[in-house]
């Protein structure tokens, strides 16, 4: 049995909830801003809330994109492929430096959960069921193995030529 699935379905939901988290966190942000008429450096207080909904929402239809692949792949079973492949790598990668940069303003609890959903993101990519399908490039028809220490050679290799 493949450990892809479930690893799909658990990435989904992470992800789906890292949305809602995100997008509903930011809101709050914005609303404390406008309605403690604050401003930083000069900025305009609306614009700073505006701003900070704005790029939530935004990147929480980020993450929910992400978790509409991950949702895809646990239902069909398939790896990621094409343009949800990129999406996920690029989650991963998104992880990792919110990561790096949650360790000192909020602290190590952050960096471990954004270190185990960047572990989980790459799980997803790199599981895969163990076996080829005969006819698929790197399948059982394909290779069989060759001499100790030389890995899998083709079956359909020529002989090589004996001399008289």
């Amino acid at each position: 049995m493949s450990v892809r699935r479930p690893v799909a379905w658990i990435v989904a939901v992470v992800l789906f909830a890292e949305a809602l988290g995100v997008v509903a966190l930011n809101w709050f942000l914005g609303v404390v801003v406008d309605r403690q008429r604050m401003s930083l450096a000069g900025l305009d207080p609306e614009l700073m809330s505006r701003s900070s909904k704005i790029g939530g929402v935004v990147l929480g239809l980020y993450f929910a994109l992400c978790a509409l692949v991950a949702l895809l792949v646990a239902v069909r079973g398939h790896r990621p492929a094409g343009a949800g492949r990129a999406l996920l790598v690029s989650a991963a990668v998104v992880h990792g430096l919110l990561a790096a940069l949650a360790w000192g303003p909020v602290g190590p609890g952050a960096f471990v959960l954004l270190t185990a959903v960047l572990g989980l993101v790459v799980l997803l990519l790199m599981t895969h069921d163990g076996h080829l399908p005969d006819g698929v490039p790197g399948g059982p028809r394909e290779f069989a193995a060759g001499p100790p220490g030389e890995g899998a050679a083709p079956v359909s290799a020529p002989p090589e030529p004996t001399t008289p």
